[in-house]
């Protein structure tokens, strides 16, 4: 387990050089310095401002690259995706154009697979929980994209949560796709939210997206995220906590088969007073090179005084040939706080939670079983939607039923 480190950035006076940065004889070096704090990173919804992606750059360098060059560098088709929204009351869907004034409002691409999605889309697809003022009882909406295909594909979701609204969003993604996507979340003041992005993409899915998140005064957002399926998966959500008293939560779960790779960058970023996050993933690796990437950035602002933060990532290796890639950074700018840490931990079965089972008469196979759907578990439970909840304990127990052979 890895011990929370603070960090402070370092401020450089006005005209003053940064120590150490000098020309050298390999190029405009004095014009390169690297990124010094998360809140750094170039943004644009142009992917001619970024570079083309070699495979060498900090959010590029654990990416199987060659796998996305069509996504990265291709014309993608920006038509409507086929998506069907399940009719309830107090949730809404509509299509919007991209110069309509609600995109763009809770982030823009930070990396140039996202600019490359956002320059492309033609229309927005919009979902929106409740009606302003409106305090009722929760509303849940599932989302199905199942009948994409092969074709590169660049699309937008928004999902708006409105004032006082209370609702459970669920992106139900299955079948073949060569997909990159940004959804943005808006959260009103007061409002809660739940979001869950479910990956079971066919064996040769290749799916890039970047969700962005913006969480209102005294509002709180949970956004799970659990991907199973697909031959590249790479999520990286952006929580914006931007207000007093946001709340914020990250959860995943993932399990990686041989030659899958499923990769989430997650990024809270307090910037606001009393403000609370937790960030929890937890993953499974079993077959030959399977690769699960996990990196989580926590800022904690200068305005964000008395702010509550944890997080964590664990992972579970039940095979040889595996590799899970696990980085938590903390950055620190006040030092009024409640508190904040991180911590990351990748090992193999529990010997004396096999004993334990197999004391009781359990095959070890079963009692292996057992320990990966209760690792998982704590992620799954949160859904709050039981139908869901029972297909994706099922869908695992498949995964592990289907590797054992």
């Amino acid at each position: 387990m890895t011990e929370a480190v603070a960090t402070k950035t370092a401020q450089v006076p006005q005209g003053t050089a940064q120590h150490g940065l000098k020309a050298h004889s390999d190029g405009d070096w004095a014009n390169r310095v690297p990124v010094q704090t998360r809140s750094d990173r170039p943004k644009s919804t142009n992917p001619a401002d970024f570079a083309e992606v070699t495979g060498r750059e900090a959010v590029w360098k654990f990416a199987p690259v060659a796998k996305l060059g069509a996504l990265l560098n291709g014309e993608l088709d920006g038509s409507r995706i086929p998506v069907s929204v399940t009719e309830v009351a107090g949730v809404s869907s509509e299509w919007i154009g991209r110069d309509d004034a609600r995109i763009g409002r809770a982030g823009i691409p930070e990396e140039r697979g996202a600019a490359a999605a956002w320059s492309a889309f033609g229309e927005a697809h919009l979902v929106t929980v409740g009606a302003p003022g409106d305090g009722g009882e929760r509303v849940t909406a599932v989302v199905t994209r199942d009948a994409l295909d092969a074709q590169p594909r660049g699309a937008h979701t928004i999902i708006e949560a409105a004032p006082q609204s209370q609702g459970l969003v669920i992106l139900e993604n299955t079948g073949s796709a060569h997909l990159s996507e940004n959804v943005e979340i808006v959260v009103g003041d007061g409002a809660k939210l739940t979001v869950v992005s479910v990956q079971q993409w066919a064996d040769d899915a290749i799916h890039l997206a970047s969700h962005y998140a913006t969480v209102g005064r005294d509002a709180s957002l949970t956004h799970i995220v659990v991907s199973l399926g697909g031959e590249v998966v790479r999520l990286n959500p952006s929580i914006h906590l931007d207000s007093e008293g946001a709340n914020g939560e990250a959860l995943g779960a993932y399990f990686a088969d041989a030659g899958q790779h499923l990769e989430h960058q997650v990024y809270l970023d307090h910037n606001a007073p009393h403000t609370r996050s937790r960030v929890t993933y937890k993953g499974a690796l079993q077959g030959e090179g399977a690769h699960t990437v996990w990196i989580g950035d926590v800022l904690i602002r200068n305005s964000a005084n008395g702010t509550d933060s944890y997080e964590q990532n664990r992972n579970l290796v039940l095979s040889e040939g595996t590799r899970a890639d696990s980085i938590p950074n903390l950055e620190i700018e006040t030092g009024d706080i409640a508190g904040a840490g991180h911590a990351s931990a990748t090992g193999r079965f529990d010997d004396e939670h096999l004993f334990y089972l197999r004391s009781r008469g359990i095959s070890e196979e079963e009692a292996r079983r057992l320990v990966v759907r209760g690792f998982l578990l704590e992620v799954i439970a949160q859904i709050g939607d039981e139908a869901t909840e029972e297909r994706l304990q099922a869908a695992i127990e498949a995964e592990l039923t289907t590797s054992a052979r």
